[in-house]
């Protein structure tokens, strides 16, 4: 079933993505595109236009995207997790000649390959453990058939080991006869490398600063990567491993997930680029998905990754929608009273801005019994329900504490965005003039993805979209543990859930509302000057406007340390192994020159002897070469004569 909706989603929306990104990048078909935000000496950068190349690699993105959805064992989602991963840089750095957008196509590139290091290490962990790389063969060596982890006491260090199964239930031994296992903390290193690669993948802290920096990408790459393809990939991958992650495992993606959501939604709120506003809400709704993944929310996390991928598309082309009819202007304090000049635009992206906030009138049911509510209110509330009734059972209050106040944040600077864009006086007035709607090639795709944004989920828990995901659920490793004291930590049932969903149903909502009404009297009636807020706060402002010190920590820390011993490793170079080539080369020189001189002196000196022994031997022979007849008769007559006397002194007559 996943697969199956990952497919259909990923399809859908990149057939949206490719028919908007047919208008979007038009001005890419001219034998001369001008570049205006690159100078040269010349004035701005002229080159030919570059439509075909960026829908190929657009293509080869999604169709890496679908090898990943259909792969069946972890060495062919590799390959497709790698090329995804070759794709977004090659499609993020699509302006070669833009130096931001070449340093943000290598730093997502390089950040992605650390995370995928400790993928490959988990991966090497599960090969020599259990010999394949299919999933099916992992988790029923894991489980059995019976849902069941077998765990003993073995080994010198009695350490906890997981003992092998296979289709029929039964214990599988080695060739010795000892039972196949695999040491716990094997499963927990092996759990942690894998799920390194999904926090590289998925932007997750620490490894979340490339992410924005992949704004630098057109507007329809962007959607792209935020909503069904690469970062969709890291929950996914998750999710797909999920019964093999243990108890700690879980717990330690819970916190990465509450972490990010909440570190990114926090930088969202003083964001002014209209597309950074965006990616920083992606890392933050990424998060959440992995949070629901931590807590045993495995139907949650995947319910709020395919709501999160049609408002989160919509809301990206929608941006682009503003930044191609605004002549490709993208700052927000820019901006403002567009939503009559453009509102086919505004309208569906109110919509995407509803569904992701979580707003919805509990208790009104209009439809078949079901609720007013967009698509975001119900995956979000499933993440929020899970969150609490996991607290309840094993305390870390904060996993519901910290989502619950970012459903706020959330709301805040999401209506932010809307209000900065569309409502209240023009703040430019060269660019509200030039302001106008797109066309109906970039305004189709909208409207369908608003459809998708608003009525996907409906029905939330008891709709068709979650008991579609929910069908499938696998029983993880973690919630078959318990018995044996592995750890002590209990994961709420779907029961347990249910009874927690009202209440937290309701404080998602209060929250969503209020950050909503905080976004509304700030940016649309003004009652508060954000900029007043902003001094009364400046060193907040100043700490949420650098990102946390995230950039500047790895530009230290990693950066610059790296430059330090490249430099120094370049010194060494230059200085000692160069020095020690360069003394090796002349020695090489002067030895060669010794050998050219023997050379020329001896072993030439004997040829040439030779050939001038031979030439003057011609010269005085040459003196016989008369060229009479005569004279040749004469010479072999006289040879013989010598010949015949010589014989007669060396063989006398009668001897």
């Amino acid at each position: 079933s996943l697969t199956l909706v990952m497919f259909t989603m990923v399809t859908f929306i990149a057939t949206c993505i490719h028919l908007f990104a047919m208008g979007y990048m038009s001005e890419e078909l001219t034998e001369e595109y001008v570049d205006h935000q690159v100078h040269t000496s010349h004035g701005h950068l002229h080159r030919p236009g570059r439509f075909y190349r960026f829908f190929a690699f657009l293509s080869l993105f999604c169709f890496s995207m679908l090898g990943l959805v259909l792969a069946g064992n972890i060495f062919l989602v590799f390959i497709f997790w790698e090329l995804v991963g070759v794709c977004s840089y090659f499609l993020i750095g699509f302006y070669t000649e833009r130096k931001t957008a070449s340093t943000a196509a290598n730093k997502a590139f390089i950040m992605n390959r650390v995370g995928d290091f400790g993928f490959l290490i988990g991966l090497m962990i599960l090969w020599t453990s259990f010999g394949t790389f299919q999933f099916g063969s992992l988790f029923t060596n894991v489980r059995g058939t019976d849902g069941q982890i077998l765990v003993t006491q073995n080994g010198p260090e009695c350490l906890p080991e997981v003992v092998f199964k296979d289709s029929s239930n039964n214990k599988l031994m080695t060739p010795d006869g000892r039972e196949k296992s695999i040491p716990y903390y094997l499963l927990v290193v092996a759990g942690l490398g894998i799920f390194a690669g999904c926090i590289g993948k998925s932007a997750q802290f620490p490894l979340q600063t490339w992410l924005p920096d992949a704004m630098e990408g057109p507007t329809p790459v962007s959607a792209l990567v935020h909503s069904a393809t690469m970062v969709a990939a890291g929950v996914y991958l998750a999710a797909r491993f999920h019964p093999m992650f243990t108890p700690e495992v879980l717990l330690t993606i819970a916190y990465v997930g509450c972490i990010t959501a909440f570190l990114a939604a926090t930088i969202a709120i003083v964001a002014t680029d209209i597309k950074k506003v965006l990616a920083y809400s992606t890392i933050s709704q990424l998060g959440y998905m992995m949070l629901a993944l931590g807590v045993a929310g495995w139907g949650a996390g995947l319910f709020h990754l395919i709501t999160h991928a049609f408002f989160k598309s919509l809301l990206f082309l929608c941006s682009g929608s503003v930044i191609y009819g605004c002549h490709h202007e993208q700052e927000m304090p820019k901006m403002g009273g567009l939503r009559k000049k453009m509102p086919i635009t505004a309208y569906t992206m109110l919509i995407a801005v509803i569904a992701i906030s979580g707003l919805a009138i509990p208790g009104f049911k209009p439809y078949l019994g079901y609720e007013l509510a967009f698509s975001g209110y119900h995956s979000k509330d499933a993440i929020v329900a899970t969150a609490l009734t996991y607290t309840k059972l094993n305390g870390h209050q904060l996993l519901f504490i910290i989502p619950l106040v970012t459903a706020g944040i959330t709301a805040f600077y999401m209506f932010r965005l809307w209000f900065y864009t569309f409502t209240g006086e023009p703040r430019d007035h060269h660019v509200h003039e030039h302001a106008h709607e797109s066309p109906w090639i970039m305004t189709a795709p909208l409207i369908a993805l608003s459809v998708l944004a608003a009525f996907c989920a409906v029905g939330g828990e008891d709709g068709f979209l979650f008991r579609m995901l929910t069908h499938s659920e696998p029983v993880g490793l973690a919630a078959t543990s318990e018995h044996v004291g592995l750890s002590k930590l209990t994961l709420p049932g779907h029961a347990a859930v249910h009874a927690n969903h009202f209440f937290a149903g309701w404080m998602a909502l209060v929250a969503a509302v209020s950050g909503t009404f905080l976004a509304y009297l700030f940016y649309c009636k003004k009652v508060i000057d954000p900029a007043a807020i902003s001094k009364q706060f400046p060193r907040t402002q100043a700490f949420l406007v650098n990102k946390w010190g995230f950039d500047d920590l790895y530009d230290v820390v990693f950066v610059k340390g790296a430059r330090t011993v490249a430099t120094w490793a370049s010194a060494v170079d230059k200085y000692v192994f160069d020095g020690f080539l360069h003394a090796a080369s002349r020695v090489t020189v002067n030895v060669s020159n010794l050998d050219r001189r023997f050379d020329e002196a001896v072993i030439d000196g004997l040829v040439n002897l030779v050939g001038n022994v031979t030439y003057r031997t011609g010269r005085m022979l040459k003196v016989v070469q008369t060229g009479s007849m005569r004279n040749y008769v004469a010479f072999i007559a006289v040879g013989l004569l010598g010949i015949f006397v010589l014989l007669l002194a060396l063989f006398p007559a009668g001897s």
